[in-house]
C-alpha cells in the first residue's frame, strides 16, 4: 500500500515537513516546549514531560505493531553498539546540560518564538551536527563500532514474541502514569 512512497522523494519530503509541524505543535500543546516544564522535570519536581512521553509511547507502540502486522509498514531495525550509543548519550548531555532542551523541545521552541532556543538552541544543533559530521570518519573507525551487539531488540534479547513485550509495557506504563497522577 505504501510501496509507492518509498520511490516518491519529493512526497517523502512534503509529508516529513507535515509529520515535523504535527509533532511541533503536540508538543507545544503539551507544554514540553516551555523551559520551565523541562526544568522541573529535571529537579523532579513536574513529571509532564514523563507523562507526555508515556502517552507517546503507549499509542505509539501498539500502533506500529498493528501496522506492521497488517503489512502496512516493514521495520528497519538498526545495528547498535555500546561506542554509538556513548557518543549520542554525550551530545545529547552535552545539548541538554548547555541549553535544559532536547533536540525535539528546542525545535518547537523555536518555532513559539522562545528566544533562547532560537538564539542558542537552533545554532547549538547545526553546531552539534556539524561536528559530528566533520569527526564522523573518526568517530567510526574508533568508537561507534565498539561493543557492536549487531540489529538486536528487546524481544529478540528475551526470546518472546513482540506482542509479549507491548503488552508487558503498556501495563507499565498505564501503571506509571496512574502512579505519577497520584504521588507526583
Amino acid at each position: 500500500m505504501l510501496k509507492g512512497l518509498h520511490a516518491a522523494k519529493g512526497i517523502q519530503l512534503v509529508i516529513g515537513l507535515i509529520t515535523g509541524i504535527v509533532f511541533g505543535f503536540l508538543l507545544q500543546k503539551g507544554g514540553v516546549t516551555e523551559y520551565n516544564i523541562l526544568i522541573g522535570q529535571l529537579l523532579l519536581e513536574d513529571f509532564t514531560v514523563a507523562k507526555v512521553i508515556l502517552m507517546a509511547i503507549a499509542v505509539g507502540m501498539p500502533g506500529i505493531f498493528v501496522l506492521e502486522k497488517l503489512g502496512l509498514v516493514r521495520l528497519h531495525i538498526k545495528k547498535g553498539s555500546v561506542g554509538a550509543s556513548l557518543i549520542g548519550g554525550i551530545i545529547f548531555g552535552v545539548g541538554f546540560g548547555l541549553l535544559g532542551y532536547c533536540p525535539g523541545t528546542v525545535t518547537g521552541a523555536a518555532g513559539q518564538g522562545s528566544l533562547d532556543a532560537l538564539l542558542g538552541g537552533i545554532p547549538g544543533q547545526m553546531l552539534g551536527a556539524g561536528l559530528f559530521a566533520w569527526w564522523f570518519s573518526t568517530l567510526d573507525a574508533k568508537i561507534l563500532n565498539k561493543g557492536d551487539f549487531g540489529k538486536l531488540t528487546i524481544p529478540d534479547l528475551l526470546k518472546v514474541n513482540r506482542l509479549v513485550i507491548v503488552i508487558a509495557m503498556e501495563i507499565a506504563i498505564i501503571v506509571s502514569l496512574v502512579l505519577l497522577e497520584v504521588y507526583a
